[in-house]
């Protein structure tokens, strides 16, 4: 009877997360499984640009072009540079509303960080793109007030990108690093100061590593989603600072090469998962060294 009653269990609990399941293989699996297909069919000129069949040639002709492997480069550097700007400005706002400001007052806070989600990713973009144009607000109070006598070019360059980016990612750091930061047991940071330790070496020795986590969760969750932005560069950018994505584009739709297209996205994803695994690595070796 035991047996039966497990039994009944177990089916119960595979009907209630079977449909997420399947929502989840037809809405991420299916269309990372067909990416992957794509990447190994041959490509032809001609009235048809697919030709089934399975190729390493999309791969070699991608690894020894010089131009993706300067883009791929660029892309990482520009999304690691976006990731430590969003998560060294994150974490201080997440510090301030989990240690200063007052219980009933955090969920205030809360939704503040929550309002640019409001608007559409791409309207907060183009505003980023008013604010730093040649006649923008910027360039206004800069010339109107005889700072510069010409305007200053800031769109078009990777500080523009950055800047872009980590705004619109901002709230994505703050709070997994709040919630790292509120699990933290105050008596802990007490006994630090008690035995005679400051402020400053407190938060360094025993903040810090327990906020680890919600460090980590923050990096990975801006860097991840920035290397393959699409919108940022070419907007603010103006096509002239191309990243992954923006090549993924060309080759897919401009050029309908999608067995190209498809061989750098899979290389876009596997140089993403390697270096997020080595920095989890990294890191959790020198968790285990604070500890």
């Amino acid at each position: 009877m035991a047996f039966l009653k497990i039994d009944r269990e177990a089916r119960q609990g595979y009907s209630l997360i079977a449909p997420p399941f399947l929502y989840s293989v037809l809405v991420l699996a299916a269309p990372l499984i067909t990416i992957l297909i794509y990447s190994f069919f041959f490509y032809k000129t001609g009235y048809s640009s697919l030709e089934p069949g399975f190729t390493l040639q999309n791969y070699q002709e991608l690894w020894a072009d010089p131009i993706f492997r300067a883009i791929m480069q660029r892309s990482l550097w520009v999304s690691g540079l976006v990731t430590v700007v969003t998560v060294a400005l994150a974490f201080p706002v997440a510090y301030y509303v989990s240690f200063v400001v007052a219980p009933e007052r955090k969920a205030l806070w809360l939704f503040l960080i929550t309002i640019p989600f409001w608007t559409s990713y791409l309207i907060r973009v183009f505003l980023w793109k008013v604010i730093m144009e040649q006649n923008g607000v910027i360039n206004s109070v800069l010339v109107g007030t005889g700072i510069v006598e010409n305007p200053v070019t800031m769109l078009r360059s990777v500080g523009a990108i950055v800047m872009t980016l980590a705004h619109a990612y901002a709230p994505f750091a703050i709070l997994p690093i709040f919630v790292a930061l509120e699990k933290i047991d105050r008596s802990l940071l007490e006994a630090g100061r008690d035995l005679g330790e400051s402020r400053l070496m407190t938060f360094w020795r025993v903040t810090l590593p327990l906020a680890m986590p919600g460090v980590i969760a923050a990096v990975l969750i801006v860097f991840i989603p920035t290397v393959g932005d699409y919108v940022t560069p070419e907007l603010i950018g103006g096509g002239r600072i191309p990243m992954v994505a923006n090549f993924i584009q060309t080759q897919m739709l401009g050029l309908d090469n999608r067995p190209l297209g498809s061989a750098m996205s899979v290389s876009a994803m596997l140089a993403v998962a390697v270096v997020s695994a080595i920095f989890l690595i990294l890191n959790r070796k020198f968790l285990k060294v604070r500890q």
